[in-house]
């Protein structure tokens, strides 16, 4: 269609032309030449869009940024938070659970000396924990730390990501508590498990020169072996210790059973506060045993002080 109609228009302007010439090159022929190659000019042009001549900018492609180093940065100058009901926009993201923590609680400082403490929280949420997500004081002592700290690294759903906060003793000596929870951008503080607790560390600050070291904790769990049923042979009873201690300390415990069997006795050096697990020691029973719920096993510390735990009883049953 435009070739059709610039073609019919450079025919009128050539016959134009020749009138003006025939003519003397009158005004008015002139001006019927310059109307036939203005509309040709027109006839020329683009109607959908104008031609600016300028290339259109590229459109740029986001890449994805690789998880930074699970390092913490300074603390972020703001007041302590007070509590607030999981509601919001991130509510389903605010999930969390403890994995692992370092640094026993009630590990022996001097006053005014500066330590580490790194909780493994996992992301139990569908979402991605940004470094916009934070770690917030929530009660306690806040052990010289600041209030507010961002999330050191990105964290997917299901990954566990190292929170570790340089604290410090106080200068009085006695046992202090400092406890933290984490928060979403729209400032949903949340804890871990289903209570939504908040992670903490417990220390004792003591000035004197010789610390009176301890066991804080000491525990024993029986594990039957198989779960269920019977084996051929023997059930195995195994007894799962785990002593923790405060600083170091050299201490000899015994396991006592039931049957009056307590040969089994050890001696460890712990050179610094931690936990101890042991899982040696076996009470094995055939199946010509007597079968009852009355056997048991039980802890007891023989030094360098004396004291027992309860007795932990079990179950022999074999049809």
């Amino acid at each position: 269609m435009l070739k059709t109609k610039l073609f019919y228009l450079f025919s009128l302007t050539f016959i134009a032309a020749l009138l003006v010439t025939a003519c003397g090159g009158s005004e008015d022929a002139q001006t019927i030449i310059q109307t036939s190659v203005a509309e040709t000019v027109a006839a020329q042009a683009p109607t959908d869009a104008p031609a600016t001549g300028e290339t259109p900018a590229a459109t740029l492609i986001p890449t994805q940024t690789p998880f930074a180093l699970p390092t913490l940065g300074s603390p972020i100058p703001l007041v302590s938070p007070t509590s607030a009901p999981i509601t919001g926009s991130n509510a389903n993201c605010a999930s969390a659970s403890l994995q692992n923590e370092s640094l026993v609680d009630g590990t022996i400082f001097k006053p005014g000396e500066e330590f580490t403490k790194t909780w493994y929280i996992t992301n139990t949420s569908n979402c991605v924990w940004s470094t916009n997500y934070k770690i917030v004081f929530w009660s306690g002592d806040i052990l010289g730390g600041g209030y507010v700290y961002n999330l050191p690294q990105a964290t997917g759903p299901g990954q566990t990501v190292p929170i570790a906060l340089v604290l410090t003793a106080p200068t009085t000596d006695g046992p202090y508590r400092s406890e933290w929870k984490l928060q979403t951008p729209d400032g949903i503080n949340f804890g871990v498990g289903v209570y939504q607790a908040a992670f903490y560390t417990e220390i004792v600050v003591d000035s004197s020169t010789t610390p009176t070291y301890d066991i804080t904790k000491a525990t024993l769990v029986i594990d039957r072996e198989p779960d269920y049923g019977c084996a051929p042979a023997n059930m195995v009873y195994t007894a799962i210790v785990t002593i923790t201690t405060n600083g170091p300390l050299e201490f000899k415990y015994q396991i006592r059973q039931q049957d009056g069997n307590n040969a089994y006795k050890k001696t460890v050096k712990m050179t610094e506060a931690g936990e101890y697990v042991d899982s040696e020691h076996t009470w094995k029973l055939g199946r010509a045993a007597s079968q009852n719920s009355n056997r048991w096993m039980q802890l007891v510390i023989v030094e360098p002080f004396y004291r027992e735990y309860p007795q932990v009883s079990f179950d022999f049953y074999c049809p």
